[in-house]
């Protein structure tokens, strides 16, 4: 008797577990569909030369070998990828979408191409020329009315791509206030009210770069694409499947840079306070 009694909550046990795995297993399928590893090694590079640009900016010639290895470590794909998908995993969590249809998209001819496009087109702009191409190249298809960049702005549009990256820009750019301050050093001794307002006095611009970022970027990185193929990639998005996960990709990217940022103004708080790194 007792063992028939104990059956029916074993069994749910199993079915419960079961489904969790089973949930796990497309997260899993999923990341490893948009190749999410190589994204982050393509960020990874692009941190370094950010670092450069912090050190030239902030404390030039002063932080050395050092300042790079700290860069390094902070922006190490195995330190931020799981950060990522923290954020990623429970959004999709939230949303209760269909994970399993997600993958099947990116595990598709079309899908593998789009995710090919895509890191081999962020990887070609680690070269300053390669993205001053860029470009001129969307202004002048933008000009000249061409289709495709019209269906790519349409992409942009529908995904929220420009404010959902104004704001992870402004988060991370609060965030590395944040890290300052964590450091003991903030700009003459800024209250949190007025970190809040120079960085929303920085809004237009970070809006007006990103803008061109991103629509630069995507019409150099689906050039290879033909205008059907960007319509069934359009269309996916608009899905609720693809509504869901460009949310659950920006709540993972989100969480991962603000950790980056804080963690580089430690770091650069630390170089200007004369803190061995």
């Amino acid at each position: 008797m007792f063992a028939r009694i104990c059956a029916p909550a074993a069994l749910a046990l199993s079915l419960a577990s079961g489904a969790a795995s089973a949930a796990e297993g497309d997260v899993a399928r999923l990341e490893t569909a948009l190749r999410i590893g190589e994204v982050f090694a393509v960020m990874s590079e692009e941190g370094r030369a950010y670092g450069a640009e912090i050190e030239a900016d902030m404390f030039p010639g002063a932080g050395g070998a050092a300042w790079q290895r700290a860069v390094a470590g902070i922006y190490a794909v195995e330190r931020i990828v799981p950060i990522f998908g923290d954020g990623f995993e429970a959004e999709l969590e939230k949303s209760q979408a269909d994970v399993a249809a997600m993958a099947a998209f990116f595990e598709s001819p079309l899908g593998r191409k789009v995710t090919t496009l895509e890191i081999s087109g962020r990887r070609a702009l680690l070269d300053q020329a390669v993205e001053d191409a860029s470009r001129l190249k969307y202004q002048e298809l933008a000009a000249a009315g061409e289709a495709k960049t019209g269906l790519i702005d349409e992409f942009v549009d529908a995904n929220d791509l420009v404010e959902a990256n104004v704001v992870g820009a402004m988060n991370a750019n609060y965030a590395f206030y944040q890290g300052l301050g964590d450091a003991g050093l903030l700009k003459d001794g800024l209250t949190d009210d007025q970190i809040i307002a120079e960085i929303w006095g920085q809004e237009d611009s970070i809006r007006e770069e990103t803008d061109l970022w991103i629509r630069s970027y995507l019409v150099m990185a689906y050039a290879p694409l033909s205008e059907a193929e960007i319509r069934d990639y359009l269309a996916f998005s608009r899905t609720d499947e693809g509504q869901a996960l460009n949310r659950a990709l920006f709540a993972g990217f989100d969480a991962a840079f603000t950790d980056v940022s804080r963690q580089l103004g430690r770091a650069a708080g630390g170089v200007m306070a004369g803190q061995d790194l």
